[in-house]
């Protein structure tokens, strides 16, 4: 999930979860099943937002996202630290490992939150196996239940009313002529597929992803526009061909810090890392992380 800001008339907001048009007045900004969702990050921002008097009471959730844990963060960090000079370079945010435990079918959905017996014994499948990774292979303390179990259900009242099933909710929109738009982030170079593998992110973020992230047929996508930078940033590890390491790469990198999401981006001097959001009729859909 990269960070993006959010540009009003006067000021910016950076935000790692809220689409874009959460901004824009009568939009209703959708948060897809192919996001990872940190709640703790999510009322971070809307609470931002609401602060400066951004209305957000519009913004829907998929009951099929699923959610980071307190889990996949400590794994995450733990893991990384462990390659040593193999690192990957990731954020520490939990993505990875969320992604992981939902190709593995052993996720919390955002669904199930609101059955704490189901919650119970999803956490406690997960931890059974990553509480052995944590204590044998890592020499860290085990996670228990009950704290990850009382954390999530802190949420639960204030996001009641945003789920939603989001594909029925685009899909209708797009019956109706509305206008759709789809936005991307992190881009081709950074794909879990066509990206520059094991350096990439973890999920699906060229331009198709968008289909599947948000739960409508790609024969809905009657639009495609990609955006290609100048020049190639990294903000993790990994090799990088064109990196510069002259006053014009250090230049490069502090002018786009502000932006990344984490300090310390490298830059290069060439390549392209093209965003691909996809732009259909309808309401504003964030089918993958903003």
């Amino acid at each position: 999930m990269p960070a993006t800001r959010l540009w009003s008339a006067t000021r910016s907001t950076r935000c790692d979860l809220l689409p874009s048009g959460i901004l824009t007045p009568g939009v209703t900004p959708v948060i897809g099943n192919g996001v990872v969702v940190d709640l703790e990050v999510l009322f971070s921002e809307l609470e931002a937002l609401t602060a400066r008097g951004v209305d957000v009471s519009r913004l829907k959730i998929s009951a099929n996202a699923h959610i980071i844990t307190q889990y996949h963060r400590t794994l995450d960090k733990v893991t990384e630290r462990f390659l040593g000079k193999r690192q990957i370079g990731t954020t520490g945010r939990g993505i990875g490992p969320t992604y992981a435990d939902k190709i593995n079918r052993v996720g919390i959905r955002v669904q199930d939150l609101f059955d704490e017996n189901i919650l119970r014994q999803k956490v406690e499948g997960a931890l059974d196996q990553k509480n052995h990774l944590l204590l044998k292979v890592y020499n860290r303390r085990a996670i228990t239940c009950d704290e990850v179990v009382d954390d999530l259900l802190s949420y639960v009242d204030r996001l009641r009313p945003m789920v939603a099933d989001t594909a029925l909710l685009l899909d209708q929109a797009l019956d109706a002529g509305d206008v759709v738009v789809f936005e991307g982030g992190q881009a081709t170079m950074l794909d879990i597929d066509h990206g520059t593998y094991p350096f990439v992110t973890s999920s699906s973020a060229t331009a198709g992803g968008a289909a599947t992230g948000a739960g409508v047929g790609p024969n809905r996508l009657d639009r495609i526009v990609g955006i290609v930078k100048a020049y190639t940033t990294r903000v993790g590890s990994g090799p990088f061909p064109t990196e510069l390491f002259d006053e014009s790469g250090s230049g490069c990198a502090r002018a786009v810090s502000s932006s990344a999401p984490r300090p310390g981006g490298r830059a290069g001097s060439a390549g392209t890392t093209p965003p691909s959001p996809a732009t259909r009729p309808g309401s504003t859909a964030s089918p993958t992380s903003c």
